[in-house]
């Protein structure tokens, strides 16, 4: 494989026929960003992705079967990078693979931003958000509940990461 993946395209080719209507991108006049309180190097990072990232011999209970029904689950930030793996089916095969988590979950690369003090500590919980197709249920249920996760957890600044 090689290239990029042309992932807009590819919704539209898939979305058409299935549906008979164009997919429809979420679309936000104000975006919910804001900037630091503080530097970077002194912030608490959390990572948060739709991976359905999982530890090998600790698999969720529903395992892929919840991945159309939303819902928000979180797994420890100091699991070694070896130990995971995303189980979904919800990726284009044809244009990439899963094999490297770290492409898709930086859990590695963000252990290693702490180290060189890029960043100054990382949330003892990162935390994922099932696919649930539906972007008035990933809007007004699970993306509260990551929020909710986050602020527990004193998280200063997310990470977000997609599959």
């Amino acid at each position: 494989m090689s290239g990029f993946v042309r992932y807009i395209e590819r919704v539209r080719e898939y979305y058409l026929p299935q549906y008979k209507n164009p997919y429809k991108w979420a679309h936000f006049e104000d975006v919910p960003f804001a900037p630091l309180k503080k530097p970077l190097a002194e912030s608490r990072v959390v990572l948060i992705s739709t991976s359905e990232i999982t530890e090998r011999g600790a698999e969720r209970e529903g395992g892929d079967d919840r991945q159309s029904g939303g819902g928000v689950y979180t797994i420890d930030a100091d699991v070694p990078v070896e130990q995971l793996y995303s189980p979904t089916h919800s990726y284009d095969k044809y244009a990439t693979t899963l094999e490297d988590v770290g492409a898709f979950y930086p859990a590695a690369a963000l252990h290693e931003a702490v180290k060189a003090g890029r960043i100054g500590s990382l949330t003892k919980r990162f935390h994922g958000v099932y696919n649930a197709y539906s972007q008035r249920r990933t809007r007004e249920t699970d993306v509260v509940e990551a929020l909710r996760r986050c602020r527990e957890d004193g998280a200063d600044v997310a990470v977000l990461t997609p599959v």
